[in-house]
């Protein structure tokens, strides 16, 4: 893992209110992998550093020699690898990717760890522990022949200690084609710290520290990774997205990320020793970017555990098989919704409407000229005006009805993307508001405004409709601007419901 030098990547706070996630679709069950399998592929590593100059540093022979040797391994076991060349700071660097044949080419999973190491040593640690076990992760998909539903792509990363510089040029070269059929990208930076703790990057932004979550899906990949560790009884703690690692090029093009870590040159406190055990007051990595972050600087019970999680991400979310979609609503044709259903609106601007919307800015972005897909969404007034409040909700409440929609018995599922924006004028009487409306109503996301400037940003909330199953119910859509003259923004896209 790099040191931070590179500024961190801001996102938007989420409050949700009376959200249920969504059911996971059922999967393969994940294998246990072989730690002494792990270990091997660490000393390979650490034998390669001691040929060529005590490292594998980007630019330096070790570097290649472990690409080569990673590679090796795939190509025997049936992947298609691609070694990509780059040139940083004046050397070629590269990266290895990897393809397992099969799945869905429009819906990847990539699984991706950061291979060389700094030149002061021979990076067993950070981070031949994140490459050799998704390398043994990768030759476990090949033994078992899994077919997947997802395609499954692994990378190891070249001058990630240079500033992300390999998965930062992967990323920047795809094709925008490419880039969207990526779906998730889980990133393993450091899974061996001798002194571990038990992070998982904290892709909702529920401990509300540093930057905000992840793109949308982030809170999926890290469920996934929390429930394997919850399976096996050891507590975890969230890690901030602060652009150290592999996933920073990855969210900043809006791909879902996840992943685990287990601590670098940060100090474990004495609540950390606790929950975890080992040493308070220590650095949970006292060798990192050291010389003696060899094979003796590996907890092998942490390097075990992330090894199995990764295992278990991989096979829970590569062959799930994807729900039913009941019925969706992208708003690239108009399909029924109706505004003000009930005569009952004040708003006087800032209606609601299918459109493609115009941008606006005070303060930073309000209402988004960019939809989640295609060029329409549901928006609060799609003009921009000569300034950010000509169109902006004015005068109270406004709303909006989708057309009669005939749910099935069992599990269902609700999913939107969504943005409340509104400048420091607001208040909490401001808000954005979805129910869903049968025999019953529910509220299914709530957001209330507040006195202090929120930028627009597209979000994801899920609920779970199970209440109505059965049942024709409604989707209503209302957002207000009740704090008198106050800006306030909102929009919601890709509504899908699926069983």
């Amino acid at each position: 893992m790099r040191s931070p030098l590179v500024a961190v990547i801001a996102a938007l706070t989420l409050t949700l209110a009376a959200l249920v996630p969504a059911a996971p679709a059922s999967a393969a069950a994940a294998p246990d992998i072989p730690l002494a399998n792990v270990k091997a592929h660490l000393s390979q590593l650490q034998s390669i550093a001691a040929a060529n100059g005590g490292n594998r540093a980007h630019g330096r022979p070790g570097y290649l020699a472990s690409a080569n040797y990673v590679r090796g391994q795939l190509d025997a076991a049936g992947f298609s690898t691609v070694l990509q060349s780059f040139t940083y700071n004046g050397a070629t660097g590269y990266n290895l990717i990897a393809d397992w044949p099969g799945g869905d080419p429009n819906d990847i999973l990539m699984v991706g760890a950061h291979l060389d190491s700094v030149t002061a040593g021979p990076g067993i640690n950070d981070n031949g522990s994140g490459s050799a076990a998704i390398l043994e992760t990768a030759l476990e998909v090949a033994r078992q022949s899994l077919q997947p539903v997802k395609h499954l792509r692994f990378a190891w990363w070249g001058a990630e200690e240079q500033g992300l510089r390999g998965s930062q040029f992967y990323v920047n070269n795809l094709p925008a084609a490419e880039r969207a059929r990526i779906k998730g990208y889980l990133n393993f930076d450091m899974v061996g710290s001798p002194n571990a703790g038990y992070f998982i990057y904290d892709g909702d932004n529920s401990d509300g520290t540093g930057s905000g979550p992840g793109p949308a899906g982030s809170a999926a990949l890290e469920r996934t990774l929390q429930d394997y560790f919850t399976s096996i009884g050891v507590p975890t703690r969230g890690t901030d997205f602060d652009g150290r690692s592999d996933y920073g090029p990855f969210i900043a093009v809006g791909i879902p990320a996840g992943g685990t870590f287990t601590g670098a040159e940060g100090t474990k406190s004495s609540a950390q020793a606790e929950l975890w055990g080992g040493t308070a007051g220590q650095a949970f990595d006292v060798c990192y970017h050291r010389s003696c972050d060899t094979t003796a600087n590996v907890n092998d019970t942490a390097l075990d555990r992330n090894a199995d999680a990764i295992a278990y991400a991989v096979w829970t979310i590569g062959t799930a098989v994807p729900p039913a979609v009941i019925w969706q609503d992208t708003f690239e044709t108009a399909t029924g919704w109706t505004v003000d259903p009930n005569g009952a609106d004040t708003a006087t601007t800032g209606v609601w409407e299918r459109g493609d919307p115009a941008a606006t800015t005070s303060s930073g972005a309000k209402q988004l000229g960019t939809t989640v897909s295609g060029t329409n969404d549901l928006v609060t007034g799609r003009l921009a005006g000569s300034s950010a409040g000509d169109y902006d909700i004015d005068g109270g409440v406004t709303s909006i009805q989708s057309p009669p929609i005939t749910l099935p018995a069992g599990a269902l599922n609700l999913s939107l993307s969504w943005y409340l924006a509104h400048g420091s004028n607001s208040s909490s009487a401001d808000y954005l508001r979805v129910r869903v409306v049968g025999s019953t109503t529910a509220t299914v996301l709530y957001q209330a405004g507040a006195a202090t400037n929120r930028n627009g940003a597209w979000a994801t909330a899920t609920a779970s409709l199970n209440a109505f199953a059965g049942q024709t119910v409604r989707i209503v859509i209302d957002a207000a601007d009740a704090s008198g003259a106050s800006l306030v923004e909102a929009g919601v896209d890709d509504v899908k419901i699926t069983n």
